[in-house]
């Protein structure tokens, strides 16, 4: 791993360790949310699951949107694609959060 690459990881799982759960008001990374953090050229994707298959979708939006905004933010990043899985909403949540607007790319 070059450590451009490195730097950059470090950059995003900072970002991802300021996300909560609304519900419990505690870090995704403490929960331990992240199954796997794929960092392509600029692009990344993140794979993570819930606390529960049944978590309030509300809840489950609100991290995956987050993720995705959070990221955008960060130096070196231009797309992000949120993969939540193990959530009976978990096909429209990825749906509505891939197609919101990224300020990275021209339409």
């Amino acid at each position: 791993m070059s450590l451009d690459i490195k730097q950059l990881r470090v950059k995003i799982f900072d970002e991802l360790s300021k996300i909560v759960d609304p519900e419990i008001n505690t870090s995704i990374t403490d929960l331990e949310l992240i199954d796997e953090v794929d960092i392509n050229s600029n692009n990344v994707k993140v794979d993570l699951h819930l606390t529960s298959p049944f978590c309030p979708a509300v809840f489950g939006f609100k991290i995956c949107q987050d993720i995705h905004d959070n990221l955008l933010k960060v130096d070196g990043i231009d797309d992000v694609k949120v993969n939540v899985s193990n959530h009976f909403m978990a096909e429209q949540i990825n749906n509505q959060v891939n197609n919101s607007p990224n300020p990275k790319k021209k339409n």
